[in-house]
C-alpha cells in the first residue's frame, strides 16, 4: 500500500443523518466503500467488501456494535474496529476493546475526532 492511498471504510449506523454526517466527514479522505443501519448486515457487509476499517455505532438492531465487534475481530483480524457511540462509559470501551476494538471513540466526548483516529490506525501498522 502506497503512501498516498485511502482507507476503505464501512459505516455501520442505524440514524440516517448521523451515518450521512459521518460519511460526509470520512469522505474527506477516506473511501466510503458502504454504509449498513443492522448489526448483522455490517459482519456480512465486512466480509463482502474487505474494508480497512469499519466505524460501527454499539446501538444497532438484530445484532449489537459489541457482538459484530468480536464477530468482526475474529474473523477478519485485520480488519481495524473504530467503535463510534453515545456513550462514555469507560467499562462499555474496556470491554469493546477486549472485544477486539481498534478505537473507542465517544460522539458525546468534547475532544472526539473521529477523522484523526482514522488517520492514526491507518498510520500504524
Amino acid at each position: 500500500m502506497t503512501s498516498l492511498a485511502r482507507p476503505r471504510v464501512l459505516v455501520a449506523e442505524d440514524h440516517p443523518e448521523v451515518a450521512k454526517a459521518i460519511c460526509r466527514l470520512l469522505g474527506l479522505e477516506c473511501e466510503i466503500v458502504g454504509r449498513v443501519d443492522d448489526g448483522s448486515a455490517v459482519v456480512e457487509a465486512a466480509h463482502r467488501l474487505q474494508p480497512d476499517m469499519i466505524v460501527i455505532d454499539l446501538n444497532l438492531p438484530h445484532v449489537n456494535g459489541l457482538e459484530a465487534c468480536r464477530q468482526i475481530a475474529e474473523a477478519y483480524p485485520a480488519i481495524k474496529v473504530i467503535v463510534f457511540t453515545a456513550t462514555n462509559d469507560p467499562d462499555v470501551r474496556d470491554r469493546a476493546l477486549a472485544l477486539g476494538a481498534s478505537a473507542f471513540v465517544s460522539k458525546t466526548s468534547p475532544d472526539a475526532d473521529l477523522l484523526s483516529t482514522v488517520k492514526r490506525l491507518w498510520a500504524s501498522p
